[in-house]
């Protein structure tokens, strides 16, 4: 069942009913202000950091779902409605949700009124804007009117939440001319604070919750537009708002336009006051100025169009299947900069509150943008090495107004530090830049404690080598990328964090999955050293390497597929010799990608037992069998009930490391058919099953040990975004960037015809078409460069730039 479709020519996703089976979200925002938004208007915005800097409220796992917003109400002669239909569900007569790049537009119409709001965020701007129209469809003239609300959030979204005997009395208002400010704290210690605008004089306004609501009233109800006028409350204490509220007299199709800026501001410490007690509003004054008319929307429209256009034109496919073309050149690098502005942080599963940017989050989320934003991806790589530690080890999360990094977590996830060798060397294969390595980067966020960047990386590899268990394989430390698998914690105290409660020293429990990341990592690291001239650091990296694929099929496989981690009492985990838990995908993936057992039939053997033993029509369980009870050992991967998140869920990140796996043995139906079962356009049909938005990827569908099979959650905010990039543009298409060119090497289902990729790279566009005269799934028969012939399967750099057309045969 759908609930609405692509408009591809507009990038955009129609969403024809506001009943959908979850809400559905867009992101506004791409620098340093960012929004989520729902199909019914719900959601909340925040400046760079989505607990510290909250601008409004939203409460999550609330009753009715999706309760809290950008709203605005139209009263129309005693009758009144919202044209999301939420939250005062009135029916309407006509409703569309537009989500684009960047900017979300809902119409809504009833009895003769069609009220428009668009909401987007600004390039260059530190606020969020809508342009409200209002339309009169009849055939008479009417007199409505029209509010706007919005709900203040106290800065720190969890002590918000929490700390009422404090902020019941602290909340501090405004009104001056047409904005409405929330300066709630700014008389001491804050430096910032926001405002509620819009172009035109308001004929009433309400600051507080209670008196625009009804102190007994929902947002469905609220007693300001019932009456249909405004009070002009003032919040002092309690909880402020901001509402404004407009008479408009139209005449049969007539149109009124509103425009709203809700915007935030920081004044330095020496600017804070215009004059004792009257803050300096000069650079909210400056935003509202922006935004006087329809025209300097449509301007700022037309540049975020443009921004967008950039970014996506970087990488675009042509191709017969649409659904493919819609994934690759729209809708998965638009989730791929999400991620890279979001990490895991804000979005309908993640509150904000706690998890900032992830160290290991970050270094994948890179794979996936590197090529549209290099710059920004620069400073990433920067911010996510100066939370290392002098050991090689690092913070597993940062806080990214701050850029330190989170106590409440600390470190001892020890994959983490190889990461960051993966996103380097991603960076640096797209950019060349090798200079990035000589970058002084602090410990710990310690200026007075720097090393270059090379050496952050020559301690994150040497890091494994230092903290090996009794097989020789990696410690998995508090846990490897499976969070939920804490073989060190032993916890049986209700509401203990898995995480960080180490009960038992971890010096015996090993990583498999750590032992096959350092395998897939050792060869750019090695290539890094021999960049630098330092053969002989390439050469022991290189040596280590190997050590570790022969320990890994000595001690790690387990004759038909790879373990998963040896445990504190050094048993097995994912192997036959267990009772439950005895595959798991995420080492069959990792270790086939990294070149281990392939020379054997080893690798192909994993690969059938994960197509044998995971596979069910929504994708790939992340083990088999689910576990039934509650292991002491294991920790928290064993508390979901099976078929959820880590216990037999269909964990989407690694899917596409089987994907991956798949073309390194050649097998590109097999690839593809992987792809297309998880590819958000795929199934856009079962939308009533999957539930998620069906153009962006989730974390979590219900394996086939759930009970509803097939369910997604977490969408949005998952390293699946750019793993699946990275597989389909890299693996599949096979348009791959490496240190010295652009690496030609599809592998695809025997009978795809051909597909043209154009690319830019390093200043240069390459026009790649590429053929499959003789339906194979892999191998490159020529290469052709402008007419000339090239050895060989990797393109050259070209300095003067330009556009270079390419000609690739398979066979």
């Amino acid at each position: 069942m759908k609930f609405g479709h692509f408009d591809d020519q507009r990038k955009e996703y129609v969403i024809t009913t506001p009943q959908t089976p979850y809400p559905w979200i867009n992101y506004l925002g791409n620098e340093s202000f960012f929004g989520l938004i729902s199909n019914t208007s719900g959601g909340y915005c925040f400046y760079r950091d989505a607990r510290l800097r909250r601008l409004t409220r939203y409460r999550y796992n609330n009753v009715p779902l999706d309760n809290g917003g950008r709203y605005f109400y139209l009263h129309d002669n005693g009758d009144f409605w919202t044209p999301g239909w939420m939250p005062v569900k009135r029916e309407l007569d006509f409703y569309e949700c537009r989500h684009g790049l960047g900017y979300t537009s809902i119409t809504g119409e009833r009895n003769g009124i069609r009220v428009s709001q668009l909401a987007f965020v600004p390039l260059g701007i530190n606020g969020e804007v809508y342009q409200v129209k209002v339309k009169n469809t009849g055939t008479a003239a009417k007199t409505v009117t029209l509010f706007s609300f919005i709900e203040f959030c106290l800065w720190n979204a969890y002590d918000d939440m929490t700390n009422f005997q404090r902020n019941l009395s602290i909340g501090e208002v405004e009104v001056e001319n047409n904005a409405i400010y929330h300066k709630t704290e700014y008389r001491e210690r804050r430096d910032h604070f926001s405002f509620f605008s819009v172009n035109r004089p308001f004929d009433g306004f309400d600051t507080d919750r209670d008196t625009f609501l009804g102190a007994y009233n929902g947002f469905d109800r609220p007693d300001a537009v019932a009456a249909g006028a405004s009070f002009n409350s003032v919040a002092s204490g309690w909880c402020p708002v901001g509402s404004h509220s407009f008479k408009l007299t139209l005449a049969p199709g007539e149109e009124q336009s509103l425009v709203f800026v809700l915007g935030y501001v920081e004044n330095p410490e020496e600017e804070k006051w215009e004059k004792p007690g009257v803050i300096n509003k000069f650079r909210a004054y400056d935003m509202m100025n922006r935004f006087t008319d329809d025209e300097a929307v449509d301007r700022a429209l037309a540049e975020l169009a443009s921004y967008w256009d950039r970014l996506l034109g970087k990488y675009t496919l042509a191709t017969g299947d649409e659904k493919l073309a819609r994934m690759v050149n729209i809708w998965n690098p638009y989730q791929c900069m999400v991620t890279f502005n979001m990490s895991r942080s804000a979005s309908y599963f993640e509150s904000g509150i706690g998890r900032g940017m992830g160290f290991r989050d970050s270094n994948q989320d890179l794979l996936g943008f590197v090529h549209q934003i290099p710059e920004r991806a620069r400073e990433r790589i920067i911010d996510i090495a100066s939370t290392q530690f002098e050991d090689g080890s690092a913070y597993h999360q940062y806080q990214p107004l701050t850029k330190k990094g989170n106590h409440e977590v600390g470190g001892g996830f020890n994959d983490d530090p190889l990461w960051l060798i993966v996103g380097t060397a991603a960076y640096i294969k797209e950019t060349g830049d090798f200079g990035i390595l000589d970058e002084q980067v602090p410990f710990d966020c310690n200026p007075d404690n720097t090393a270059t960047l090379f050496e952050h990386l020559k301690r994150s590899f040497y890091h494994v080598i230092h903290n090996l268990g009794p097989h020789g394989l990696p410690l998995i430390g508090r846990a490897d990328w499976n969070d939920c698998l804490n073989l060190n914690c032993f916890s049986k105290e209700p509401g203990e964090s898995f995480q960080t409660t180490g009960n038992i020293d971890g010096r015996v429990a090993e990583s498999v999955f750590i032992a096959g990341l350092f395998v897939f990592t050792g060869p750019d690291f090695a290539a890094l050293c021999r960049f630098r001239g330092l053969d002989g650091e390439a050469e022991a990296a290189e040596a280590a390497t190997e050590e570790m694929r022969k320990t890994t099929m000595e001690h790690g496989y387990d004759g038909d597929w790879f373990l998963r981690a040896y445990d504190h009492f050094g048993d097995k985990v994912g192997s036959k010799e267990n009772a439950e838990g005895q595959i798991f995908i995420e080492p069959q993936g990792m270790c086939v990608m990294a070149g281990i057992g392939t020379e054997d039939g080893s690798a192909l053997k994993a690969l059938e037992s994960v197509q044998e033993r995971l596979e069910t029509p929504y994708g790939i369980v992340l083990q088999n069998p689910p576990y039934s009870t509650y292991y002491l050992n294991l920790g928290e991967i064993s508390s979901y009930p099976p078929g959820y998140k880590e216990n037999a869920g269909i964990f989407c990140h690694n899917n596409p490391w089987i994907m991956i796996a798949e073309t390194v043995l050649g097998r590109g139906d097999r690839a593809f058919e992987v792809y297309r079962k998880i590819a958000p356009a795929y199934l856009e049909e079962i939308s009533e099953i999957h539930k998620m938005e069906p153009y962006v990827y989730s974390q979590m569908i219900a394996g086939k040990d759930a009970v509803r099979h097939g369910e997604a959650k977490n969408s949005w905010l998952t390293g699946t975004a750019a793993w699946n990039y990275i597989a389909i543009t890299q693996a599949i298409l096979g348009i791959k960037p490496d240190f010295g060119g652009l690496q030609v090497d599809p592998c695809i289902p025997v009978d795809w015809d051909g597909y043209t990729i154009t690319r830019e790279f390093r200043g240069s566009t390459y026009v790649i078409a590429v053929r499959n005269p003789e339906h194979v799934s892999s191998g490159v028969r020529s290469v052709t460069v402008d007419g000339r012939p090239v050895e060989g399967n990797v393109l050259p750099v070209f300095a003067e730039g330009g556009v270079h057309q390419v000609e690739v045969v398979l066979g």
